[in-house]
């Protein structure tokens, strides 16, 4: 049976993207969104110089942030509190949930390292009230405090609490509290139009013959097989 799918030549589908103006100054903002969200603080000063584009944030205070999501990375989660409420201390006041995750992870650290007895101390001390209040958090606490059962924690089946993944997790959701606090969007907005281009190609691939990106890194566009 013949494909009812319409099909375009690639000289017709590079004419219909030439037809698409784009300003080069919204193309600019996209890369300093991308940069300030991401931290990338001296690609963003350089970018600044070179475009003419101004980001929408104190460029300094992009350090700061960073500074707080490196501590958390490498599981220094005290410093990144001291140095989150030197930054801006009404964060962690009005968001419970983060400074949960904080918490727990600072709990995750201590198992890391083998400190059994202050592990214990600390989730009775700090963590078991706020689990009283909060039964996710007390559903939280019990997977975490679980990893103590365990000698083999490959064998856990929370184990994965203690993969750097975790950490990184952590750290994103404090980087986005923080770009929060600061009117800036917690999300990069050129990762969201990546996606959306996917999602474009799969919709139109039920109705369209035609080249498409299939590799985002290249974004060249290949010929689709007739």
């Amino acid at each position: 049976m013949a494909s009812s799918k319409k099909v375009l030549t690639r000289d017709e589908w590079e004419r219909k993207m030439r037809e698409v103006k784009i300003r080069k100054d919204d193309m600019n903002s996209l890369v300093m969104n991308f940069l300030v969200t991401e931290g990338l603080v001296d690609a963003a000063d350089r970018f600044r110089l070179e475009s003419g584009t101004q980001p929408d944030i104190d460029l300094t205070s992009i350090t700061d942030r960073m500074e707080v999501k490196r501590a958390v990375q490498s599981g220094n989660v005290e410093e990144a509190i001291d140095k989150l409420n030197d930054l801006n201390p009404t964060i962690l006041a009005t968001n419970p949930q983060l400074y949960f995750h904080l918490q727990q992870q600072k709990l995750i650290e201590l198992i890391r390292v083998g400190k059994i007895n202050e592990a214990l101390q600390f989730a009775q001390e700090e963590l078991a009230p706020r689990g009283e209040e909060n039964q996710v958090f007390l559903e939280e606490i019990e997977k975490t405090v679980a990893l103590l059962v365990f000698e083999d924690v490959k064998n856990c089946p929370y184990g994965e609490l203690l993969d750097v993944s975790h950490r990184l997790k952590t750290a994103s959701e404090v980087n986005a509290a923080i770009l929060i606090s600061q009117n800036h969007e917690k999300d990069a907005k050129l990762p969201s139009l990546l996606k959306m281009l996917i999602w474009t190609q799969d919709q139109l691939n039920e109705k369209a013959v035609y080249p498409r990106i299939n590799n985002l890194s290249t974004t060249v566009l290949e010929d689709p097989a007739v």
